[in-house]
């Protein structure tokens, strides 16, 4: 199985491929060309190999453009690529190029697409993504340097032609194709500046709608100007967009009222009350579940099925959205995020959703609960719930718990850790029962499933179904190229990781932000780059 990445962010993610529309108008800024942004965190690189996080990955993505691009949910549309071929046996991709240029002048070629996925795939450069080209030819003794870069399955075919060959088919090869460790390089670059490479916005050399430009490689601003060599340049309106780090939510606040900056988080409940009705608010859902995992081999009671069950029918899903978060979060259906995928215009957890498994059901918990002391000729159960310390965790975790305390005899201890040091003991397995959280980075199910996969280093609760791994074994291997019968296989092992219990599907966290009502053409993704600015214009 391929590895998974978990990201471990507080930042907002939002809501997938659509555009933002006006709720009024501003004749007076017809003309206006520049964009004032706000984020909460500084970038760390301008490198595509070494890009992790949301805040440099978006930066990335809108000064650089890859083969294919996001388009909402599953789905991709072209970038650099005019077209593509896949074999029939799903083992050779093809892509023929668009004719573009880098922002010096220089012709974008098919070597340098070839040269920065190999350059992302040597260890030496130490790309924390390139686990993403894990089906490319040669990749796994390339990265355990058994093999040169220049034997990775991806080569130049001409100019203009770029061909992969992969070890097995990858259904969602396309997809991970969006990533920043697959964008183009150009080595003359690379090997100019060395070590500095991407450390500052000057050395570097861009083929996105956008340079970026003033940032030294520590300061918190930094801008994104239009590149008059972008192969679309003619759609990209906005001439600079001004990145600038805030982190306290209500500074961010005042800046926005008194005009500095053109958009907001809102933050918790309180705001999102304050400002739902406002023109110019915007909810964005994310694709990031917030879940419980259940630690079987430290409370030997939650291997019972009946009691997991119990645990899960107990929670009032409703007064929690409605009463405890109140920021627009919507019911979690699943492991997998609604809106991430879709087929025959059904979404995943239209098919692949067990209600029992997510909705409460208090009578029904109680049978359950009293069923499941029976079997394991108990009393009580006396259980600690682990999480972040921020202050959404801490409010559900005390509803939790009081939630919990309905079942006669459960006892829960609530600790609150700080984030880093929450997220060490869950990826140690050094938990109870934990409040967990995914945010998949490529719009494939398989995506979160993996995560539950035996043996998948997320997989920390180190729950185990033989029925469920062979359903991802069947996704991944015999059904790879049946698309329906691939869907089948995902709908299927959600279904097997519900009924069980597996984990204790809460909600799907959401993000209230404040953007001014005469922006117009932004795309917004539920994860991976975010922001696509490329359309944008003030109207």
């Amino acid at each position: 199985m391929k590895k998974v990445k978990i990201w471990l962010t507080t930042a907002a993610t939002l809501l997938l491929g659509v555009a933002l529309t006006a709720c009024g108008n501003n004749n007076g800024a017809a003309n206006k060309k520049h964009l004032n942004w706000m984020t909460n965190a500084s970038i760390s690189s301008l490198d595509p190999s070494k890009a992790v996080d949301l805040n440099t990955q978006q930066t990335i993505f809108n000064s650089f453009s890859g083969l294919v691009e996001p388009n909402g949910g599953n789905k991709v549309r072209l970038g650099v690529a005019k077209d593509y071929h896949i074999s029939k046996d799903g083992k050779t991709y093809t892509f023929d190029l668009k004719h573009t240029k880098w922002s010096n002048g220089k012709d974008l070629t098919a070597q340098d697409f070839a040269y920065g996925i190999q350059r992302s795939a040597d260890p030496k450069t130490a790309s924390q993504e390139a686990y993403y080209m894990d089906h490319i030819v040669n990749y796994d003794a390339v990265s355990k340097e058994q093999a040169p870069v220049s034997s990775l399955g991806v080569k130049a075919v001409g100019k203009y032609k770029l061909q992969f060959k992969l070890t097995r088919p990858q259904p969602y090869f396309v997809n991970i194709l969006t990533l920043p460790v697959f964008y183009p390089q150009l080595k003359s670059e690379v090997d100019k500046y060395g070590s500095s490479y991407g450390t500052t916005s000057d050395k570097m050399v861009y083929n996105g709608a956008f340079k970026v430009t003033k940032w030294n490689g520590t300061n918190d601003s930094w801008v994104l100007a239009k590149n008059p060599y972008y192969y679309d340049a003619k759609q990209t309106k906005l001439s600079t967009i001004k990145y600038t780090v805030i982190k306290d939510p209500q500074t961010a606040l005042n800046e926005y009222q008194n005009g500095k900056i053109d958009q907001t988080y809102i933050s918790g409940k309180q705001g999102y009350a304050n400002y739902k009705n406002d023109k110019d608010f915007h909810l964005r859902k994310s694709y990031t579940v917030k879940y419980i995992t259940m630690n079987a081999h430290a409370i030997p009671a939650l291997n019972n099925k009946n009691i997991r069950q119990a645990m899960s029918a107990i929670i009032n899903r409703k007064e929690l959205i409605n009463d405890v978060l109140g920021d627009g979060s919507i019911q979690a259906r699943g492991m997998v995020p609604d809106t991430l995928a879709y087929r025959n215009g059904k979404d995943f957890n239209d098919v692949a959703s067990v209600s029992s498994a997510v909705n409460g059901d208090a009578k029904r918990a109680q049978a359950q609960w009293k069923q499941g002391l029976k079997e394991m000729n108990m009393k009580s159960l006396h259980l600690t719930l682990t999480g972040g310390n921020d202050d959404t965790t801490k409010s559900m975790a005390e509803f939790l718990q009081s939630e919990w305390s309905k079942l006669p005899g459960m006892h829960v201890n609530v600790q609150l850790l700080p984030n880093t040091v929450s997220t060490s003991r869950f990826l140690h397995s050094q938990f109870q029962v934990h409040v967990a959280a995914w945010d998949p980075s490529i719009s494939d199910p398989i995506s979160p499933l993996n995560t539950k996969y035996t043996g998948n280093s997320m997989n920390t609760a180190k729950w185990s179904n033989a029925n469920y791994d062979d359903l991802l074994d069947k996704s991944n291997n015999e059904d790879a190229l049946k698309p329906a019968k691939r869907w089948d296989d995902l709908v299927n092992a959600q279904k097997v990781l519900l009924n069980d219990q597996a984990i204790i599907p809460l909600y799907q966290s959401a993000q209230g932000e404040l953007i001014k009502h005469d922006i117009h053409g932004i795309r917004y993704y539920g994860n991976g780059p975010l922001w696509d600015f490329s359309k944008a214009y003030v109207k």
